[in-house]
């Protein structure tokens, strides 16, 4: 900050000094920001919230048309409003516009305030950028970095922020200020005032302003005198006792407000009364303007994530991670759907001359962001809510997944499939295409027809079920594209129906023959394809096949309980739990997969335990152990539980609930009756497999609880690392002095590592973002799989009989032991594999321009996760990013085959709303390396934790 003295005009353009030309001196200045914090659902459903929207804004607009006098307000930071507002009143929106283009309702720069831990770093990009793009079809995107709610914020922010052109940030949650007079102390959480400089992992630097009053610390000016002396009397103080300067914050508004329409006269009535204090009715670029145009102090830096870690852990928000997980499950697939698998095969589509759906891809995205608001991913809002938020997964992701079929399949007839030929007319290619962006190996499963006959040639229905049922299946075998026998199991699924959508005609519905094809696909390329096909061999069945050779009887299978390939060993003990052994480093971890059950008498916000409570464990439960299954590529395990668990809390926590006892002091226990939890786990390891696949189902029951799965690593560290926004972040596994709450619980999103110099246990999952890394001596990670709460919680009581999440539930995860600190990369690489679906689809026997293995695009870059590939809305450029994920700056290389559609002339560095920045020159490619396959690379820098993104100009 500065010390110049700048004054400060409001965006609308208004002078702040006096009618005589002159500003007589000030103590003080209150700036009185007007807004509502709008959550579009939470403790009343969507539609019954949206409603009370309309009301507003038709007050806002006909206030703003009676006079300049209401200065402007803020419309809390989120362009949905807009949207929701015209869906109603689309008869508004010319004199909507109009305010917004007068400066007099500030927009932007959001699409919607999401919460930041739940949601990946690409939704949060994509937030971004439809904010802005949205907030510029009526005026200007405001640039304020706004997270009033957020239930604290990840690292990355500053970053994201700079590279949105935003070099502040507004947030509520986070950091605990000590104080007006305190020492400054730029170590820990704690910054001296609720104005400080936030610096995130790759050095960027934003100010930061803490709502430390709240976000309504202004709300409802008094207009009588005597109110207003002693509203004013206490929020004076209360402001200057974090202020770091005498420009004062107030915020006008809070959780669903109606606008003060008398505030102009609470203002002049604030004035009389103290003289010497200029009361403004502001916006937040003046109030920004004013305080750094008066810096008094040296601000405290605060480094890394806002998680209240140093307080005493009561209120940190963190167990929204735990509630109803199964909302969390479908985000991960929801997202993992549309930019690690959807934008990926349209772009590559696009490459080979295809049009690129962005308004398509656009509106899946808005549906799934739709979910991402705080109150909504989190979990904790009413039933109704979260009902509403499992259709739009739903409609999010079948957009998603309807595109991938269309670009997926438009690619494969671009393949070149024509060397399968040999094989008789009965061969059957199919196409694997691996979207991640590494290259990658893994079992594949997919359904193939093996013939069809459509209902336009004339057969009766009679007759296709004839000569369907007595298609020969047999003496068949997968090859890939030289001609090498797969390992594969075919299951035939009969007769069933299927129908093609053309694009010139009618639907064209058909009959067939259709078999489950499960195999392993070896080595797929990064950003690529690569081919198979099930075809005719007589005298060789499918599973006798191994490498090309007869297997005799090639398994996976080692001793009675045991799993081995070359990466790892497993031995399933008595009680179900297993342990791995690496046998690159020789460390095995024991006691994995054990499953923990304590009560939950909290609330969708808040774990908490009862009272001397001690965990029930199947530490001591003898399981069913049998094989599953035993191929070449793949061995499984199924691990059978019979358990008993309380069936709820006892009565006590209803008579607490009722009564609004704070969740931290509540006496409820444990019902004294039992019911059965069984628990269905199937451990596998694949041939080419890095890590432990677990998935774990059950049939919950069971009320006012949590279930988790253990993971003992018995490494000796102080810390530990979790995935989160662009970020691989470190974390002390014992919290801050402060931290009074038993429980550490907290977020991730693919990942957690515990890890030494020389070995290392990762346990990566799908949509299972809460984990604890226990202190019991053996740096136990504890995965959430389900919590289970009967109320909202907060500011009153709000039954939620649905968040007990009664029902089937399944969850995943991957255990995958690495080489240590130094050698962790390769194991967040699988982690972050295991977060993509394959995707799979049968073609033709026909000739391409693509071979059979094949990819456009080709990176290398020492400790860089690939992130996203898309297309620009705008210019046509394609988009890649990827981030550091280590303190080390390192060489991007990149390469991409010219094609007879498309070729790339330059390459140029962008930020994350893709504006055009620094262009590089190619340069010829010497030497073998993973991008050799093209004749010209383009080479870059990046810095450490730094989020990269590079824009291809045809």
């Amino acid at each position: 900050m500065t010390q110049q003295h700048t004054e400060p005009t409001t965006q609308a353009g208004q002078d702040l000094t006096t009618e005589s030309g002159s500003r007589p001196p000030k103590s003080k200045r209150a700036h009185i920001i007007s807004h509502t914090h709008w959550d579009r659902e939470w403790y009343l459903p969507y539609e019954k919230h949206h409603m009370r929207l309309v009301q507003l804004v038709d007050s806002l607009l006909d206030q703003l048309d009676e006079g300049l006098d209401y200065k402007s307000f803020y419309l809390d930071g989120q362009t949905i409003i807009i949207e929701d507002y015209l869906q109603v009143r689309p008869e508004q929106k010319e004199r909507l516009e109009k305010n917004i283009r007068n400066g007099r309702i500030i927009i932007g720069p959001w699409y919607i305030l999401q919460d930041a831990f739940l949601t990946s770093g690409e939704a949060n990009v994509r937030n971004m950028q439809v904010g802005h793009q949205d907030a510029k079809r009526y005026g200007t995107p405001s640039k304020i970095g706004y997270f009033p709610d957020t239930f604290g914020l990840v690292g990355q922010t500053p970053q994201l922020m700079l590279q949105s052109g935003i070099d502040n940030v507004f947030f509520g949650r986070g950091v605990k200020p000590t104080g007006f007079n305190n020492t400054v102390s730029d170590e820990g959480y704690e910054s001296s005032f609720s104005e400080l400089m936030w610096e995130g992992p790759d050095g960027s630097k934003v100010l930061g302003v803490l709502f430390a009053n709240w976000y309504s610390n202004g709300n409802e000016v008094p207009v009588d005198e005597a109110s207003a002396r002693k509203f004013w009397e206490t929020k004076l103080v209360d402001a200057e006792k974090y202020a770091s300067t005498n420009e004062l914050l107030y915020m006008n508004g809070c959780d669903h407000q109606p606008i003060q329409r008398d505030l102009p006269e609470a203002i002049r009535m604030a004035e009389q009364l103290y003289p010497d204090i200029e009361f403004v009715h502001s916006n937040f670029p003046d109030y920004l303007e004013a305080l750094r145009g008066n810096a008094e102090h040296e601000l405290s830096t605060v480094k890394g994530e806002l998680r209240s870690q140093r307080t005493d852990g009561w209120g940190t928000l963190v167990n929204t991670a735990s509630a109803r997980v199964y909302l969390k499950q479908m985000n991960q697939l929801g997202q993992a759907m549309l930019e690690k698998v959807a934008e990926p095969l349209a772009s590559y589509a696009y490459m080979l001359g295809r049009a690129y759906p962005h308004d398509q891809l656009t509106y899946a995205w808005k549906t799934l962001m739709q979910n991402h608001p705080h109150d909504s991913i989190c979990g904790c809002s009413v039933d109704e809510v979260h009902r509403e938020m499992v259709t739009r997964f739903d409609k999010s992701r079948h957009v998603a997944e309807a595109l991938a079929e269309q670009s997926s399949s438009e690619i494969a007839s671009m393949v070149d499939t024509s060397i399968f030929s040999s094989y008789g007319g009965d061969a059957r290619p199919l196409i694997t295409f691996n979207t991640t962006g590494w290259e990658r190996s893994g079992v594949v499963q997919m359904e193939l027809d093996a013939a069809r006959r459509y209902f336009r040639d004339g057969y009766s229905l009679e007759e296709m079920a004839l000569e369907m049922n007595e298609i020969d299946l047999f003496n068949r075998i997968l090859v890939d594209e030289h001609g090498a026998s797969v390992p594969c199991t075919v299951e035939d699924l009969g007769l069933q129906f299927g129908y093609d959508l053309p694009d010139d005609r009618f639907r064209q519905p058909y009959s067939c023959r259709r078999v489950r094809i499960t195999f392993e696909a070896e080595k797929v390329p990064a950003l690529g394809l690569k081919a198979y096909a099930w075809v005719r061999s007589e005298g060789i069945s499918n599973e006798e096949v191994y490498d090309g050779q007869l297997s005799n009887g090639a398994t996976l299978q080692h001793k009675e309980r045991g799993m081995e390939n070359v990466y790892l060993s497993v031995v399933i003990a008595d009680n179900g739990s297993f342990s791995i052994t690496d046998k690159q480093t020789g460390r095995t971890y024991h006691d994995l997969g054990i499953y923990e059950d304590v009560g939950d008498i909290g609330n969708e916000y808040m774990f908490k335990q009862p009272e001397n409570e001690v965990a029930r464990t199947t530490q001591d439960l003898v399981a069913e152990i049998r094989v599953i299954e035993d191929t070449a590529y793949r061995v499984s395990y199924e691990i059978v539980h019979h358990w008993e668990v309380p069936e709820s809390a006892d009565e006590l926590l209803d008579r607490e609930q009722r009564e609004l006892i704070y969740y931290p002091y509540r006496k409820a226990q444990r019902s004294a009756r039992m019911i059965p939890f069984k628990i269905r786990t199937v451990v596998s390891l694949s041939r080419s497999g890095k890590g432990i696949h677990m998935e774990t189902t059950f049939n919950n029951q069971a009320k006012d609880h949590r279930v988790r799965a253990l993971f003992p690593t018995d490494l000796k560290t102080a810390v530990h690392h979790a995935d989160s926004m662009f970020e691989i972040t470190t974390r002390d596994n014992i919290p801050a002095p402060e931290w009074q709450n038993p429980s550490n619980t907290q977020h991730q999103q693919s990942f957690v590592n515990v890890s030494e110099d020389q070995a290392g246990l990762v346990v990566a999952n799908l949509g299972l973002n809460e984990y604890e890394v226990l202190q019991d001596g053996r740096n136990t990670i504890a995965v959430t799989l389900l919590r289970a709460v009967g109320e909202l919680g907060d500011w009153g009581l709000f039954p939620t009989p649905e968040a007990q999440c009664l029902g089937e539930h399944s969850f995943q995860l991957e255990i995958i032991p690495h080489h240590g600190r130094t050698a962790s990369a390769d194991a967040y690489i699988e982690a972050y594999q295991f977060q993509v679906p394959w995707t799979r689809v049968q073609t033709e026997v026909h000739p391409g321009d693509l071979t059979p293995s094949h990819s456009l695009l080709a990176w290398e870059g020492e400790g860089l996760a690939f992130s996203s590939l898309k297309v620009n809305t705008d210019s046509g450029d394609l988009m890649l990013r990827w981030y550091n994920m280590t303190t080390e700056a390192t060489t991007l290389r990149l390469a991409a085959t010219p094609t007879s559609s498309l070729s790339w002339e330059a390459m140029y560095k962008s930020n994350v709303l893709e504006e055009e920045g620094e262009t590089y020159e190619a340069s010829q490619i010497e030497g073998a390396s993973s991008v050799s396959f093209a004749s010209k690379e383009w080479i870059m820098q990046t810095g450490a934790c730094e989020i990269v993104t590079v824009g291809l100009r045809r």
